[in-house]
């Protein structure tokens, strides 16, 4: 029994490695696609440029927070799961300060279609 469960364990660690890494690698094409496609925007002058900036980098922060959550899963020490804690509480707060731009660019631009 005890070799079963030792398996499973392994199993669950390189499962959730896997999606880990994955969900990073989401984030990262989210957020260099975001840069590319507004840099092009950019160059063009279009409008609502920062808008649609912030709310790809919400969406890559928010793949990049998954992957931190999923991390906890395999865990070992307190000191790990500190400094998880850290920086998903940082990559929070991130995200928190991106949706509040988002919001107040989405007002602006209301405003000046008005």
């Amino acid at each position: 029994m005890e070799v079963i469960l030792e398996s499973m364990e392994l199993w669950l660690t390189y499962i959730v490695e896997a999606c880990t890494i994955l969900l990073e690698m989401f984030g990262v094409i989210v957020l260099i696609y975001t840069a590319v496609k507004c840099f092009i925007q950019w160059i063009k002058r279009a409008a609502g440029l920062r808008l649609e900036l912030a709310q790809g980098i919400a969406l890559s922060l928010e793949f990049k927070m998954g992957s931190e959550v999923l991390r906890t899963v395999v865990v070992r020490e307190w000191s790990e799961l500190g400094i998880l804690g850290a920086v998903i509480l940082l990559r929070g707060l991130l995200t928190f300060l991106i949706h509040w731009e988002i919001k107040h660019e989405e007002e602006a631009l209301k405003e000046e279609k008005k």
